[in-house]
This record gives structure tokens, sequence and C-alpha cells, in this order.
């Protein structure tokens, strides 16, 4: 399937790429350097930190500046800035949306791995931890969304987008055989199937979930996961077991068996708390916080492994269906999403097998049972209009 999908290639529009670009960036600089409105970002950082001059890119320099200002920055993760109360945050994180689009997508990228109206990622099967594919070469499961409108089907043709719909809570039902857990994964939007659990409120409800799937137990998340556990005791006891195991240094596997990778000889160290006397305290604390860390891991990795082996069995059922039909090619797959590049007559016929494949999948890897597994099916002439 991935050697196909880099054959068929995903139809790709250099022309709305680069306009898209020059939209964002500015006009492409004729010398490599910086386009303008990354430059301009980067003088706007420097003044609102008071200095003259400051290259954003470099993680010294950004943690002094800010520094600077009475700010200690915890990383320069996005999702760690987002937390962080000052306004010069905004304009570091604009920055940095500007010049991933720059380095992963812009014009050096499109001339690389665009030719004659093909984009043709190099896919590595199973290349994660935990089973999901990875990409050897043109970032193809880290494509900016926004490009994504210059995914544009042939003439005559559409793109059959599926994705499926709340994947890893369902496969959490389907592993944990948690029946109240199960009976929610009958509606197409599992969330807002469980709000009533959550008093109405489907947020709540998908915190609850992710909390517990990805072991965020403090903050908001604190009040949805012991509703969780009061209501889903099977789904979460599954995940806490996880996650124990995790933290002693064990394995766990997916359903069908995909183990996860040991603990490094560090990790055992720093668990073991080799430090001196004097500091047991802190080894101690250092040593939890590296326990409860593997045991996130693992608390995840049971679900994340096994949602991977379900859309692996679903591309290759989907790859087998569409020799039915003369035509359609499947041309990308991310994760829990598929597309289908396929002439218009044919997107009906598509999207029927997409579903029939995903209910067929469900089978084949959890066996017979009430856990239901809908995809999202959209026909779009424009990826970008899929969702």
């Amino acid at each position: 399937a991935a050697a196909e999908m880099a054959h068929h290639g995903l139809p790709w529009r250099a022309d709305v790429h680069g306009r898209i670009l020059e939209e964002v960036l500015g006009p492409r600089p004729p010398d490599g350097s910086p386009p303008r409105a990354m430059a301009d970002a980067a003088a706007e950082l420097a003044a609102a930190l008071g200095v003259r001059a400051l290259n954003p890119d470099s993680a010294p320099q950004v943690t002094k500046a800010f520094a600077d200002v009475g700010v200690r920055l915890p990383s320069l993760r996005r999702w760690e800035l987002a937390d962080v109360d000052h306004p010069a945050i905004p304009l570091l994180l604009k920055y940095k949306e500007l010049s991933r689009l720059y380095s992963f997508n812009g014009w050096a990228w499109r001339d690389t791995w665009v030719v004659a109206g093909r984009f043709r990622p190099e896919y590595t099967v199973g290349g994660v931890v935990t089973g999901r594919w990875a990409a050897r070469g043109g970032g193809a499961l880290q494509i900016a969304r926004r490009l994504r409108q210059a995914v544009i089907a042939d003439p005559g043709w559409v793109f059959v987008a599926a994705d499926a719909a709340q994947l890893e809570p369902r496969v959490l039902a389907a592993i944990a055989q948690d029946p109240a857990m199960a009976e929610a994964t009958r509606g197409d939007d599992m969330y807002t199937a469980l709000a009533g659990v959550f008093e109405g409120s489907r947020e709540q409800a998908k915190i609850g979930l992710l909390g517990a799937m990805y072991g965020q137990t403090g903050g908001g998340a604190a009040a949805p996961l012991a509703l969780m556990r009061r209501r889903f005791p099977k789904a979460t006891a599954l995940l806490d077991d996880a996650a124990r195991e995790g933290e002693r240094g064990r394995l766990v596997r997916s359903h069908l068996g995909r183990t996860c990778p040991p603990p490094s000889q560090r990790w055992q160290s720093a668990v073991a708390g080799d430090a001196e006397a004097d500091a047991a305290d802190d080894s101690n604390r250092r040593s939890g916080q590296v326990a409860r860390a593997r045991g996130r891991f693992t608390r995840n990795f049971v679900i994340q492994a096994t949602a991977a082996e379900w859309a692996e069995v679903l591309l290759a059922l989907l790859r087998q269906r569409l020799r039915e039909l003369d035509g359609p090619q499947l041309v990308f797959f991310q994760h829990d999403e598929v597309l289908v590049h396929a002439p218009r007559r044919d997107a009906e016929a598509v999207a029927e097998m997409i579903g029939e494949c995903a209910t067929l999948a469900g089978r084949l890897v959890f066996g017979p049972g009430p856990v239901r597994f809908p995809m999202s099916i959209h026909s779009v002439g424009c990826y970008g209009d899929a969702k």
C-alpha cells in the first residue's frame, strides 16, 4: 500500500502552494534568507522583550531574553509556551508558526517534493514504536493544514476523505470490554453520547476520556476523570494497570501483541535513585517523576498501538476492495485517515467501501462485539474542504 501511494502520488497544485506561501510569508526571498513575514515577526518579538536584536531560532537567546524580563520559560515547546502569561508569548508563537511553514513546507520543499503535479511521500510502515507509520522524507505526516488547499483533485475526479470518529476511545471500549462505554460507541459522536454522564457536557466527556488515556490527572481533568472511574471501571482499570506496569519497568502490549520498548538503562538508574545520601529527598522526587512519565507512556501505548493495528487492517481491506473499481487510487494515509482519489462517478461506491472496511476491520481485530467504528466521510474537490 505504501509503495502504491508513492507511485500514484497525491495531486498537488504547485501554483496554489506558492500563492499560499506568498500570502502568509511574503514574496520568496531570492537569496534564501528568511521571508519578510518572519523578519517582521522577529523584530516585533525583539521589541516586545526590549532587546535590539534577537534570533528566535536560538533557544539560549530566547530563554535569556525572557529571563531578563522576569519570565522563566519551562521549555520552547508550543503547548508549554501557551500557558505562559506574557505579551511577547503570542509573538513568539506567531514566529514559530511561520518558521515551521517555511522550514517544513516552504518553497524548497515544494521544489524538491512536488513533481509533475504530484507529491510522492516515502512512508516507513510501522516506523513509530506504537506501529504508526512514519515518513522517511517529505514530511508526509506533518503537512501544514493550510496547505491542504493545494491538494486539488484532477478534472472529473474527487477526493473521498475519511477519518475514524474518536478512534482511540472506541479502541479502549473494545479492548476493555466495558459494556457502558461500548454502549456509547453506537453513536457517530462518542463524546456527545457520553455527555449525559458528564452533566450534559460534551467537552467534559472529551476531557475525561482523553485524560484517562493520556494520564492527565490534575487541573480541569480531575473531576471528569473521577466520573470516568465510577462509570467505566473496566476501561479505567485497564489503563491504570498499564500505567502501573510501566512505572515498574515492565512491558505492556497492544491487543494483537505489539510490545512497548523496554526502559533504558538511564531510566533504570534514575528510578533506582542512586543519588548522594544528602540529596535523597530530591532523588526520590526525581525517580517518582521519571517512573510516572513512563507510566503515562505505557498507559497510552496499549491504546495507540491497538488503534494503529485497526487502521492498518482498514488500509489493507480498502486496498483490496478498490480493485473492484476501475480508477480509484489510495493516495494518502495518516494515522486514522485515508484519502482516495477517484473518478466522480465512483465517489459514492468508494464511500460505501470505506464504511464497510471499517466495520470489518473492527471484527477482524476485536472479534464480534457491540463497539462501532464509524468513519466521517466527505467527497470533495479540494482536500482542504474535507473538514
